[in-house]
């Protein structure tokens, strides 16, 4: 999900990346604050053009994603992690560098204390959720989907899975198994792109993706799986179990558990990223 830091009451667009567990930050937000310029992304374009001149490894290795632009609409933008921003702003003249970073330093910080302190980051999420409309009801739900989520992601790095792709790979197995679509089949039918599927779920596509992790946890608990294939073999189990039960509940109402409802703002409505 995407945020909107401040320093000094101004805006800088910023993502958490979960399974990395760390921020990303847009540059050109990060270059307008810092050099005043009325124009940072082309300050930003000549300087990025300088430094690759000059072999800098830290412009090379910056990403790309998906950030909400002025306009609305969702488009790449340069970003870079802490230790990359402490890099490109000694090339940055500025009076605010230091203030900045000391800034940097304490959202580290503050990020640091929620994965010591869960709880901190769950509040987080439900302020989040509660300003995007969601009802207590489908919070209550969402939030004991990721703590049955968390708790399978435990046993994976503990058994041997360690890379995100790993982590990413068991979950498409789950998902496609109980759902009959992979995850991107999933999100392409709620018509979303960089949102986070999770967050736009019914109930019921919520309950079952907690039923399918819960029951693969507790098999690969069973079976004492290890690594990538065994605990691949315990998802599909795990994700059956799921499918079963989804396929007896629509048989007795009628109703599809999938769904292509969202939670996304109309066309000619404006996305919002709430302030943290």
């Amino acid at each position: 999900m995407g945020y909107v830091k401040l320093f000094e009451q101004k805006e800088i667009r910023s993502l958490w990346n979960e399974e990395e567990q760390k921020w990303y930050f847009s540059i050109v937000d990060i270059v307008a604050i810092l050099t005043d310029s009325p124009n940072p992304q082309v300050y930003w374009r000549v300087m990025k053009k300088r430094l690759k001149d000059e072999g800098n490894e830290t412009v090379t290795n910056c990403n790309a994603l998906k950030m909400q632009a002025p306009d609305g609409k969702m488009r790449l933008t340069d970003v870079a992690d802490t230790e990359q921003l402490l890099r490109l702003i000694q090339s940055i003249p500025s009076p605010k560098a230091e203030p900045f970073k000391q800034w940097l330093a304490k959202t580290g910080y503050e990020r640091m204390k929620e994965i010591a302190d869960p709880e901190q980051s769950l509040d987080r999420a439900r302020e989040n959720w509660q300003k995007h409309g969601r009802s207590e009801k489908w919070i209550q739900q969402r939030m004991t989907g990721q703590e049955t989520r968390n708790k399978l992601t435990d046993y994976w790095k503990q058994s041997g899975v360690k890379k995100s792709d790993e982590f990413a790979f068991l979950t498409n197995i789950i998902h496609q198994e109980w759902t009959g679509l992979t995850v991107k089949k999933h999100k392409d039918l709620k018509g979303l792109k960089t949102q986070n599927l999770r967050d736009h779920m019914s109930e019921a596509e919520l309950i079952f993706t907690a039923l399918a992790e819960l029951s693969t946890r507790q098999i690969a608990e069973t079976d004492e799986a290890k690594g990538l294939k065994q605990n691949a073999t315990s998802g599909k189990k795990g994700g059956r179990i799921a499918k079963n039960a989804r396929l007896a509940l629509e048989q007795k109402t009628g109703k599809n558990v999938i769904t292509s409802d969202n939670f996304l703002p109309p066309a000619n409505e404006k996305k919002k990223i709430y302030k943290k």
